[in-house]
C-alpha cells in the first residue's frame, strides 16, 4: 500500500516530439483548429512501435497531451490576462488555457491526417497549435458521442473577429522567388488572420515578425487589416 508521500510526485516521460512550422511562441495559433493549414507531425520515440497505434486510423480526431516546454522557466501564475479579453481583465489560471500553469500541461484536439510507419512512427495532424519540439506525453482517440457538447457554455472564450489579410507586391514576388507553394501562403494568411499581437502592442505603425516554417514574415496591422510586407529566410 502506497503512503501519501509516495503519491506526491510523478515522473512523466515524453512519448515523442512535435515537428511544427511554428518555431517561436509568437504566432502560434491560440487554439487547435483555428488554422487548418497548420500541418505538423508527431514523431514517436523508437520504443513506441506500430502496435502502439494499431486502430488509431479509425478515428478522425485525437487528443494530444503535451508540455508547454517554452513556458516552464517562467513558472506559473494564479491570475492570467487572457488575450481574448484584451489583457485588461484577469481570470484564474484554471479558468484559462494559459501555458503558465502549475504543471505546464496542455491538451489539444487535432485532426489526424495520416500515419507514416518507417523507422519511427510519425503521426500527421492539421490545425495544430503546437510549438516545434513540443514534448508529447500522451495520445488518446476523440469520442464524439460522449465528448461533443454543442450546447455547453464557453465562458469568455468566444470566436474573435479575424483580420483581413492582404499581401504586398514585394511579399508576393518573394513567395514566387522562393518557390513557396499555395499551402504556405495559406498557412501564413490563416496564422496572421488570428491576430497574434499582444494586447498592449496594437499601434498601426509597428511591424511584427513571425517565424513560420523557415521564414520570417513581417507584417503590420491597421484597424482590421493585416498587410504581409516581406518574407525572408530566417537568420
Amino acid at each position: 500500500m502506497q503512503s501519501d508521500s509516495d503519491l506526491s510526485s510523478w515522473v512523466i516521460e515524453p512519448i515523442g516530439y512535435v515537428h511544427s512550422p511554428y518555431k517561436q511562441k509568437f504566432g502560434v495559433a491560440r487554439q487547435p483548429g483555428l488554422v487548418p493549414a497548420a500541418l505538423a507531425r508527431i514523431e514517436l520515440l523508437p520504443q513506441f512501435d506500430a502496435d502502439c497505434i494499431r486502430g488509431l486510423t479509425d478515428y478522425d480526431f485525437v487528443w494530444v497531451q503535451f508540455v508547454f516546454h517554452a513556458a516552464v522557466e517562467s513558472g506559473w501564475q494564479k491570475l492570467i490576462r487572457p488575450p481574448k479579453l484584451g489583457g485588461k481583465e484577469k481570470k484564474g489560471v484554471f479558468a484559462t488555457r494559459s501555458p503558465h500553469r502549475p504543471n505546464h500541461l496542455g491538451l489539444s484536439l487535432l485532426k489526424l491526417e495520416r500515419i507514416d510507419i518507417q523507422e519511427n512512427i510519425s503521426l500527421w495532424f492539421s490545425g495544430v497549435d503546437l510549438l516545434d519540439q513540443t514534448p508529447v506525453i500522451d495520445i488518446k482517440p476523440y469520442l464524439p458521442f460522449v465528448e461533443a457538447k454543442a450546447d455547453a457554455r464557453g465562458g469568455f472564450a468566444r470566436q474573435r473577429k479575424l483580420l483581413q489579410v492582404v499581401w504586398s507586391e514585394t511579399a508576393l514576388q518573394q513567395l514566387q522567388a522562393l518557390s513557396l507553394d499555395q499551402h504556405y501562403r495559406t498557412l501564413v494568411s490563416q496564422s496572421v488572420a488570428q491576430d497574434p499581437r499582444p494586447a498592449h502592442q496594437s499601434g498601426k505603425d509597428k511591424i511584427f515578425v513571425m517565424f513560420l516554417g523557415n521564414y520570417d514574415i513581417r507584417f503590420r496591422v491597421d484597424a482590421d487589416m493585416a498587410v504581409i510586407l516581406t518574407l525572408d529566410a530566417h537568420g
